[in-house]
């Protein structure tokens, strides 16, 4: 009898669930039954079928029995961009955790668009995944924040999760998990690093003015300002994309302008790069005329010249503990929800050489 994986002298095929069938001498429901541990089978009748699949090197299609709704072992994460360090990371912990969790991880990119992100939690929902992750900051609207709400609700009362990994809380009672990392607290902690290197016209550049993100770094800013008595300047404030193309661009409208800074806080690792190029272009070097400092310590942070001072938030670790919360190990018997719905992990300067103190500096100054 020739192998069904072979099927005569044609190229090799993928055997499928009919020729195990054919095999083991059952339905193909029967089949689906055994593989998927869902209903009782006959000893006799599940030894044949395994061996059919040993035999033919069956693979199940874990992907389409998924969309099919027939399991729900499904952990969904929905992004703003696949390509920004900062959520390409996190997605690599949800990913790797899922898979040890055995299962499969579908990731949706919305492009910053809230009502995009609404339509992606509905579509998880209607795959049945257990757990969805809402990764990065949030809108501040409240509106927006019901909406969240009752999905959260709705996913809960199907036995699904909803992990909000790296933004607020949309309300008290709504059934949702989070994980959190101390955002303004990193924000305190690298301002009041400038600070005592004696840079007090510092400005801050970039985050769309409007994310829960940039708000919880602009309130760390200021209070470090405030705390060392130093006057907040509305002029040095410049929110806008997490992007270098917009740190580039608005930080040459600002040299061109004449606007007096002697360091440049970058919301983001990303923003810093384009502040950086637009440094170089306008004569001034780093950290020498001035200094600057980004936020999430993405790889390239390490790889720029001069290595950028930046803070390290524990990207692929929140994903992981994102799954983690939210899809209990079926191996681990002693696995209990984290106190509080959620957890919350800490952020870290990581000094490096993109800032001078101001009674050392050469060159030319933006005092």
């Amino acid at each position: 009898m020739a192998d069904a994986s072979t099927h005569g002298h044609g190229p090799a095929r993928r055997a499928t669930i009919i020729d195990v069938a054919q095999r083991a001498g059952v339905s193909s429901a029967t089949v689906s039954r055994v593989l998927n541990g869902n209903y009782p089978v006959a000893g006799a009748t599940r030894d044949r079928v395994h061996a059919a699949v040993d035999e033919l090197g069956y693979v199940v299609n874990a992907h389409a029995r998924a969309l099919a709704g027939t399991s729900n072992r499904t952990v969904g994460i929905i992004v703003h961009d696949v390509v920004d360090p900062f959520f390409a990371h996190i997605a690599r912990g949800v990913e790797r955790a899922a898979s040890e969790a055995g299962r499969l991880c579908m990731v949706c990119c919305t492009h910053g668009d809230p009502q995009r992100e609404l339509a992606f939690v509905d579509l998880l929902h209607e795959q049945r995944a257990d757990a969805v992750v809402l990764v990065g900051g949030a809108h501040q609207d409240r509106s927006y924040a019901r909406e969240v709400a009752r999905r959260a609700r709705g996913l809960h009362a199907g036995g699904a999760r909803l992990v909000l990994c790296g933004r607020p809380s949309v309300g008290q009672g709504v059934p949702t998990l989070s994980v959190e990392y101390d955002n303004e607290g990193g924000a305190f902690a690298l301002t009041d690093h400038l600070l005592t290197q004696g840079h007090e016209r510092i400005l801050y550049l970039g985050g769309p003015p409007r994310l829960s993100t940039t708000h919880d770094r602009l309130a760390g800013h200021r209070r470090a300002l405030a705390l060392r008595g130093v006057p907040t300047a509305p002029e040095l404030v410049h929110t806008g994309a997490f992007s270098p193309a917009f740190g580039h661009r608005r930080l040459a409208e600002l040299l061109s302008s004449g606007l007096e800074f002697s360091a440049v806080f970058a919301a983001n690792d990303m923003v810093a790069i384009g502040a950086l190029q637009a440094l170089e272009e306008a004569g001034l070097r780093v950290p020498d005329d001035v200094s600057l400092v980004g936020y999430d310590d993405v790889p390239a942070a390490a790889t720029l010249r001069p290595r950028l001072t930046t803070v390290r938030v524990p990207l692929e670790e929140m994903g992981r503990q994102a799954v983690r919360i939210a899809v209990p190990d079926a191996e681990a018997e002693a696995w209990r929800p984290p106190a509080e719905g959620g957890v919350r992990l800490g952020t870290h300067i990581v000094v490096r050489d993109s800032v001078a103190g101001r009674a050392g500096r050469a060159g030319r100054s933006r005092r």
